[in-house]
């Protein structure tokens, strides 16, 4: 049986009611046979609005962040439980994105966000990666390393964490890494999560700059699972030419 390949479509503060008909045509491309495993993020707020509205959906709905605070419901102005998550249809929550770590997401507080999210069954999408400093200085290994074990232990493991590795210097600027570059980050992802974790055979994702021009080369990587999409997400006429890309080229 062939593997399934993650495409995760990270709209950021993107989209409206009206891009119900972009996930329309993406729902009714997806009902052919294909191998892909599509989870769309979108903000939280129109979630439900679209999987009431689409008919047989072909794929699964993701949040782009989560509460840290490890409570259903409470005095917590402004926060989204995972609950809440599980309740508007969402399956999925993309934890430790660089865009949150810039705004205050520590390691901690992602480990926290992970808790939370894994006890109402959410799966997370676990995103780490380096900057261009970290890369210059020879850095990449030892930061990736550190983000890792510093907020999923070994109580934490389990199948419903996919592991996300997105270079930051890569995100939105075109640069792609070189796939030399990326097979030896990757098998030493491989290797961390082996050793430390424990996981034999764990799902890791790339994200940064993946588009249908990109897709070609991106997809020759050893050990890799899938993508996390960004500004290719955000229209269905972009979305589904990276999708015809990665199956046909």
């Amino acid at each position: 049986m062939k593997k399934s390949i993650y495409f995760v479509a990270n709209w950021k503060m993107n989209g409206g009611l009206n891009s119900l008909k972009d996930l329309v045509k993406i729902n009714k491309f997806l009902s052919k046979p294909n191998s892909f495993k599509i989870i769309v993020c979108p903000p939280i707020l129109f979630t439900k609005f679209f999987a009431t509205n689409l008919k047989k959906l072909k794929f699964s709905f993701g949040s782009q962040d989560v509460s840290v605070i490890d409570k259903d419901f409470g005095a917590y102005t402004g926060e989204v439980s995972s609950k809440m998550l599980i309740e508007n249809r969402i399956q999925y929550v993309l934890v430790g994105h660089s865009e949150r770590r810039t705004l205050g997401d520590t390691n901690q507080i992602i480990k926290h966000k992970l808790i939370s999210a894994l006890r109402n069954k959410v799966k997370v999408i676990f995103c780490f990666g380096e900057n261009l400093n970290d890369k210059k200085n020879n850095l990449s290994l030892k930061v990736i390393k550190k983000q890792i074990l510093s907020s999923v232990d070994k109580k934490l493991v389990s199948k419903n964490i996919i592991f996300a590795y997105e270079p930051i210097w890569s995100i939105g600027t075109g640069i792609v890494p070189e796939k030399e570059y990326l097979n030896y980050i990757f098998s030493n992802i491989k290797k961390i999560l082996k050793e430390y974790l424990k996981l034999k055979n764990p799902e890791i994702l790339y994200g940064g700059s993946v588009s249908s021009e990109t897709i070609n080369d991106l997809k020759k990587v050893n050990h890799l699972s899938g993508f996390l999409v960004g500004g290719a997400s955000l229209k269905s006429s972009s979305f589904i030419n990276l999708l015809k890309s990665y199956k046909y080229n």
